[in-house]
């Protein structure tokens, strides 16, 4: 009789009474004090209340961070079952086999990023093969580089004899990399460093030379040697030889680089020539340079060429992927002798499918094309246009295909519901090896199914949802679902296994993925459907998805919760103030939200060939229209709302979350909390360590919960 009161006593405490309780005791407000500073754009006058909360350093917005943290603390210390989901994150996470990623193979050696908790970040090893038992050599450790786990690797460079690599540093999540060296055999760090190669605005790369006796690398200005407001752009690369003064390295290219370049390189197998792909800002269009082994270097592609990306093949050729006069893609072929684009030749032609990327391999080409989402694997002897399909997961992603020598494939594979592995593949024998590199996970996912759906966007176009649900499913308005978006940058939302949705599936949550205009998931076409100035149509898509999951009954605006990041910040953003009675909850990471200021931060500058400028009128006409700052509204009946940032983010400026949260909480005219949640030893998310990362999920689902009204019991003790 005891067991079974005390087991409805904490049924109807975690599924109904706390999500009550926690409502109907607001939280103490944070003084966030008016001081209206006023702009003009365009002949427009545009006050900004807020305008203060842009000075980190200055002590009312470090007060203001602090109070704001220790109010989103008291709500989490009421839900009990918040510890709880907090150690079975951690739980699920620790009991995860080694995930292997990165894989590189030089002169026979392997190296990969192996990630197995409670390692706080990933180390860099070598392993013996693919093949069991694989074993695993530890070449560089940054747990062990730096004990609190804040160290992480940016990326890093195998030598062409695969005897010495270099790597890029940083720290806290900042992005703002140095570059090291280590030899391979017994990880003994050079005395060699490089500073600035590496940084959120534009990223960073380096590459080897023929013999391994020095790298090119990328190099932001030095200080003095430009203006400060220059110190995070007009990237270059340089050349270090090993064992020598940085003061000695050598200029190579870039000087005449757009101030929003962004550079990544990769040598030939013989090193005889230099790859460099520049990308103009984030808006997708790339040129292309190569140097010839005695130094020269031409330019291959403009960014008005469409040429999407480029790789070096074993057999003295460049493979292009060009949208020109192909919206979904093709790949080209260009000898490097003769390294002139009107001279290259289709390798294969576009297909239904949109091109990714190639894997050049001795007697053909592996394609890896985009189904709207999905991935298909596609093997192309040379002479031929008809693919023979490489077998892979239903409804997954491929990525990290290469041809290491020979025919023969190495490429990983994941779905919703497998867990990521490399595989190979032999076009003789058409055979596909799953290696023993693949992660095992502590729980399945035999009772979820992926169902893909089509919403209808406002102007009529489809919008596909992949819906993860439990089999059988009863489709009744009263299922908690998550529905998730990014739509920018023509990044593609593909197939990805996490194993702590099993957290989300155990207590009755439905998860869906929309594939937004903005994104690259139909091509070119679909990307450019999505920025500048017809940014509008990713909101409308999601809003399309949204409303498609209440209409197809599979939750009602009281059950639905929206989550999304950066760019999906933007898109939550936009969502909350443009259709606030959809949802009961928002959850929104490292957002963007004011669009008048953005461009004012370094990397918001790199932002400009993707979102437009205030400085062009029809561009500021856009971003006004929809900047979500700019559209709240006194007395809304807002959702709850959880607002998370980094203080060391490079990509988004953290004053974007903290004006957004501000003035959503002076605004909001319901009893649902906005919380504010900034973490001082984080940034964008990248690098970020394996207990910051937890800790926001395990708030992240707690909030969701109790916002949800969910099923929380297993996670109260």
């Amino acid at each position: 009789m005891h067991t079974i009161f005390h087991i409805f006593r904490r049924i109807v405490t975690a599924s109904f009474l706390l999500p009550i309780l926690v409502r109907s005791q607001p939280l103490p407000p944070v003084p966030a004090p008016l001081q209206p500073i006023t702009n003009a754009y365009q002949g427009v006058i545009v006050t900004d209340p807020y305008q203060w909360l842009e000075e980190p350093g200055a002590g009312p917005v470090r007060e203001w961070t602090r109070l704001q943290n220790e109010r989103t603390r008291s709500y989490f210390s009421r839900l009990p079952y918040r510890e709880g989901i907090a150690q079975q994150l951690m739980q699920l996470r620790s009991e995860e086999s080694a995930r292997y990623f990165g894989l590189d193979w030089k002169k026979g050696r392997i190296f990969a990023l192996r990630f197995k908790p409670p390692a706080q970040q990933p180390i860099l090893v070598r392993l013996s093969s693919l093949d069991p038992p694989a074993l695993w050599k530890t070449v560089f450790d940054p747990n062990s580089y730096n004990t609190n786990g804040s160290t992480a690797i940016d990326w890093s460079v195998v030598s062409l004899d695969g005897k010495l690599i270099a790597l890029s540093l940083s720290e806290g999540g900042s992005e703002d990399g140095t570059l090291h060296f280590v030899e391979a055999d017994s990880g003994k760090e050079l005395a060699d460093k490089i500073p600035r190669v590496q940084y959120p605005t534009a990223g960073g790369s380096a590459a080897w030379n023929a013999d391994g006796s020095g790298v090119y690398y990328t190099r932001y200005p030095n200080p003095g040697e430009r203006p400060e407001v220059d110190l995070h752009f007009c990237q270059q690369i340089w050349f270090h030889k090993l064992g020598t003064p940085n003061s000695e390295d050598r200029y190579e290219l870039g000087k005449d680089f757009p101030r929003i370049a962004e550079i990544a390189m990769q040598t030939s197998e013989d090193g005889q020539w230099l790859l460099a792909t520049v990308a103009n800002g984030d808006g997708g269009d790339f040129a292309h340079y190569l140097r010839s082994a005695a130094g020269k270097w031409q330019q291959i592609t403009r960014f008005e060429d469409g040429v999407k990306s480029a790789t070096i093949g074993r057999d003295s050729a460049l493979y292009l992927v060009t949208v020109k006069d192909a919206p979904r893609g093709k790949v080209l072929r260009l000898p490097l002798t003769t390294p002139d684009l009107a001279k290259a030749t289709v390798a294969v032609p576009e297909g239904k499918g949109v091109a990714q990327g190639v894997a050049p391999a001795s007697h053909g080409i592996y394609a890896v094309e985009l189904q709207g989402g999905p991935s298909e694997l596609n093997w192309y002897p040379h002479g031929s246009t008809h693919a023979t399909a490489v077998p892979i997961l239903p409804v997954s992603t491929v990525g990290g295909a290469e041809s290491w020598f020979g025919d023969e494939l190495v490429f990983g594979n994941v779905s919703y519901l497998k867990p990521f592995a490399w595989f190979t593949f032999d076009p003789a024998t058409k055979n596909v090896h799953r290696t023993a590199l693949c992660t095992t996970s502590p729980v399945d996912f035999d009772d979820i199914e992926v169902v893909r759906e089509f919403a209808t966007s406002k102007d009529g176009t489809k919008v596909p949802i992949n819906i993860l649900r439990k089999k059988g499913l009863k489709l009744d308005g009263q299922n908690p679902t998550l529905l998730y978006a990014y739509g920018g940058y023509g990044v593609n939302l593909t197939p990805g296994f996490d194993s702590t949705r099993r957290i989300w599936f155990d207590a009755g949550g439905v998860y869906a993925v929309a594939n937004l205009r903005g994104g690259g998931e139909y091509g070119e076409p679909w990307h450019k459907a999505g920025n500048l100035t017809r940014k509008q149509n990713v909101f409308d898509d999601f809003i399309a998805a949204a409303e498609h999951l209440i209409h197809r009954r599979y939750t009602s605006p009281a059950r639905l919760a929206v989550e999304g990041g950066s760019n999906g910040g933007l898109l939550m953003g936009a969502f909350l103030t443009q259709r606030p009675d959809l949802a009961q909850a928002v959850v929104s990471h490292v957002g963007i939200y004011d669009m008048l200021r953005v461009e004012l931060d370094p990397n918001g500058q790199f932002n400009v060939t993707e979102f437009g400028t205030v400085k062009d009128p029809e561009q500021f006409k856009a971003l006004y229209a929809y900047s979500p700052l700019h559209h709240v509204r006194d007395h809304e009946k807002y959702p709850a709302a959880l607002l998370t940032t980094g203080e060391n983010d490079g990509r988004v400026n953290p004053y974007q979350s903290r004006k957004m949260a501000a003035r959503l909480q002076a605004a909001t005219g319901s009893d649902r909390p906005i919380l504010f949640r900034s973490t001082a030893g984080a940034g964008h998310g990248i690098g970020t360590s394996l207990k910051e990362r937890i800790a926001e999920q395990a708030d992240v689902y707690s909030f969701l919960f109790n916002q949800l009204g969910m099923d929380a019991v297993k996670w109260d003790f």
